[in-house]
């Protein structure tokens, strides 16, 4: 090889080598292309933070369908020299359940309230119609003329259970939209309900909370929040329960909004017992008869032990499903009770009465 052919080799093989360096780096850092220069930050290890939990979407869908309530009742009082008026403003929360401007609340949000004011997330305030509301689940339901809603995201079966995460959504003491959240501890029937069962969290509720929204971690809305868990202490104050909240489920809620909706009220069948269910055992023992009552004139008696209820094709062996037949029965209805009374099992036939509920106060 002649020398300068070496010569030419060598100079070449160095302009070779940088063109493919080069060629390299343009591939590997785009930032060069743009005459960024070399960042001292891409010779060093890129750690992404870790992917936030956040319910942030759920709240989203879901926040700005509850909305606060205002009822505004007018107390009159008779002085001495003048009769006086005092005018009393009772605060609460509600959720818009439809597009056409139907909302649902809690009953005693709104009991003998003179008017009542709804306002929107976007602080529009509306006149609300009070369309019938139902004592024994303590829900109301209330019509606004409004256009342009946002409607809660809703289910048809929520498959609520114990351990999901919830959110409480309201207008807790006037401090506008809040959210708690908390865990479902129980779902299942407790001394609050003869006739439904409540949703029991851990999520906060205040007052002006109840009506508000209980929504789970999609939000969707699982339960209407209604009540806190209160006890008596030994000088006879109410005493709050920290942590054990109530709300009533929503496939209850949507039920009893329907009914009120077609009809304005909510009708239930009553048989005028009650009991407790017989453990490891099949039915429920009778511990009191309402005299005059469906139960007593079939001959059902105190101690007698209800082993079957049967409707139609539906039949029913344990206290929670016959309180359901019952209430779901209309009044006037044939039932065929199976009793054991001291190990003698016979069937008599009852007639379903009209359930009349009590009023009762709510924290």
């Amino acid at each position: 090889m002649s020398l300068f052919n070496r010569i030419f080799i060598t100079i070449l093989k160095p302009i070779l080598l940088g063109v493919v360096v080069a060629a390299m780096l343009l591939i590997f850092f785009p930032e060069f292309r743009v005459g960024n220069g070399l960042s001292l930050n891409l010779l060093t290890k890129k750690e992404n933070p870790p992917q936030r939990v956040s319910y942030y979407d759920a709240l989203a869908r879901s926040a700005p369908a509850v909305t606060n309530i205002y009822s505004i009742t007018v107390d009159s009082s008779s002085g001495v020299f003048r009769n006086r008026s005092q005018r009393r403003t009772s605060l609460g929360s509600g959720v818009v359940m439809s597009a056409d401007g139907y909302l649902v609340t809690c009953y005693h949000v709104i009991a003998n309230a003179t008017s009542t004011f709804v306002q929107l997330q976007d602080e529009r305030f509306f006149p609300a119609t009070l369309v019938g509301f139902d004592i024994v689940t303590d829900l109301a339901v209330l019509k606004i003329e409004a256009t342009d809603l946002v409607v809660i995201p809703q289910i048809e079966n929520t498959d609520l259970r114990i351990g999901d995460i919830v959110m409480a959504v309201g207008n807790p003491l006037d401090l506008g939209q809040t959210i708690t959240s908390g865990i479902v501890s129980r779902t299942g029937r407790n001394s609050l309900a003869t006739y439904f069962d409540f949703i029991q969290t851990d999520a906060a509720l205040n007052q002006g909370n109840s009506g508000g929204a209980l929504i789970d971690s999609n939000g969707y809305l699982v339960g209407i929040t209604n009540a806190r868990f209160n006890t008596i202490d030994a000088f006879r104050r109410v005493q709050t329960v920290e942590g054990v909240n109530f709300a009533v489920p929503y496939e209850l809620a949507k039920k009893v909004m329907t009914e009120i909706i077609e009809s304005g009220t909510v009708t239930r069948g009553e048989l005028g017992v009650t009991g407790h269910d017989i453990r490891n055992g099949q039915g429920a023992r009778v511990t009191a008869v309402l005299e005059g009552g469906p139960a007593h004139k079939a001959g059902i008696r105190e101690n007698d032990v209800l082993v079957s209820i049967s409707k139609d094709a539906e039949s029913s062996s344990n206290l929670p499903e016959m309180l359901d037949m019952i209430a779901e029965s209309r009044p006037g209805t044939k039932v065929i009770v199976q009793v054991n009374r001291d190990g003698l099992i016979f069937e008599v036939e009852a007639v379903v009465g009209k359930h009349i509920p009590q009023v009762f106060a709510r924290s």
